[in-house]
């Protein structure tokens, strides 16, 4: 019966990939995958930063659900003097692969930003991109319903199933908006650092054509995207917290993300001399609306960090994970280009 109870899931998730809606993949830690969240983060908060992302899901249900993703991002005119705004871009990439058939998804983006500098504290940011997706099937190892005969599974019995063609490609666009503001602490011991991030994205505005089955009738619906985070110093202690909350939604499709992270300064760095480098502790616990609660932990060491989250599932599909949802790990260079505040003659 567990068996048959799998096989259903993993039907029933196909049918929706390919004959209801496509949704696009996630990842737990958003802010962690910044083009993937809004294509005005280009440049917004770095000189230059480069993230590799890895999750796996759903391996106690079916075959695991794997997403690679990787971006670069930076600024094209830091070192530049009497800017009124910050020119920025980036380079998106993400494959993803699905269940026994393996169903995978791949795109490239290239981004592009302006980030309007408001005032020594604030900006206003406009990005968009475009790129090349491509989609692929592996029809072989598929269980279909018409290869049940009644009582049990027969692979003898034909699929009955009809694919156009096994991948196709397509063109993807989006834009988004940003708002930033930061405060940094008037030096290392006060701790009253504040900064603010409130975003809004629409990828895929173009529909493009999504399906194996019906080329041209099935499209790849807009997701608009709305999202705050921040970093809010607790004065004069060694601690942060960083909360945030992410909402997206894909025609019926809807996912809120909120939570918060708590960093834990381990050794402060110097400013002047910069022989010693900061080193932070973070340990955050999210929620994902009706779906599952989300552990993570992050050390961040100057410029390097590292990240892991686990989801664990507390939806109606817990009878079958045994509560397992997946797991996510990044690992990020980000060059920060100091810790003074915004100018039009020298931004930071």
């Amino acid at each position: 019966m567990k068996k048959t109870v799998k096989y259903l899931i993993i039907a029933t998730g196909f049918a929706i990939s390919t004959s209801g809606f496509a949704q696009d993949v996630h990842f737990s830690q958003m802010s962690f995958s910044p083009l993937n969240l809004n294509p005005a983060l280009a440049g917004a908060n770095s000189t230059l930063q480069g993230i590799v992302n890895y999750r796996s899901q759903w391996n106690s249900v079916a075959e695991p659900y794997q997403t690679i993703g990787a971006s670069v991002d930076g600024r094209f005119n830091d070192n530049k003097r009497n800017k009124k705004g910050i020119i920025a871009g980036g380079l998106n990439f993400f494959n993803d692969q699905a269940g026994d058939l393996k169903v995978s998804t791949t795109i490239v983006n290239l981004n592009l930003a302006y980030h309007l500098i408001l005032d020594q504290k604030s900006t206003l940011g406009l990005g968009i991109y475009g790129g090349f997706g491509q989609r692929a099937i592996d029809p072989s190892d598929g269980r279909w319903g018409s290869q049940y005969d009644g009582t049990s599974y027969n692979e003898a019995l034909p699929s009955n199933e009809v694919f156009d063609s096994p991948s196709f490609s397509f063109l993807d666009a989006g834009a988004g908006l940003l708002y930033t503001f930061k405060k940094f602490e008037g030096y290392m011991t006060q701790n009253n650092q504040r900064q603010f991030n409130v975003g809004a994205a629409f990828f895929h505005v173009n529909n493009p054509n999504y399906s194996f089955i019906d080329n041209g009738t099935e499209k790849l619906y807009m997701r608009w995207s709305l999202f705050a985070n921040a970093v809010i110093g607790v004065n004069n202690s060694r601690g942060a917290f960083l909360p945030g909350v992410y909402f997206n939604r894909q025609k019926s499709a809807m996912e809120i993300l909120y939570g918060t992270y708590y960093r834990i300064t381990l050794t402060e760095g110097s400013k002047v001399t910069g022989f010693n480098k900061p080193f932070f502790f973070h340990l955050g616990l999210f929620n994902r609306w009706s779906d599952a609660l989300v552990a993570k932990a992050m050390l961040e060491w100057s410029d390097i960090s590292a990240g892991f989250a686990y989801d664990i599932n507390i939806s109606s599909l817990n009878e079958v994970s045994s509560a397992r949802g997946g797991f996510e790990i990044f690992l990020r260079y980000n060059m920060l280009s100091g810790g003074k505040p915004l100018s039009r003659s020298r931004v930071r």
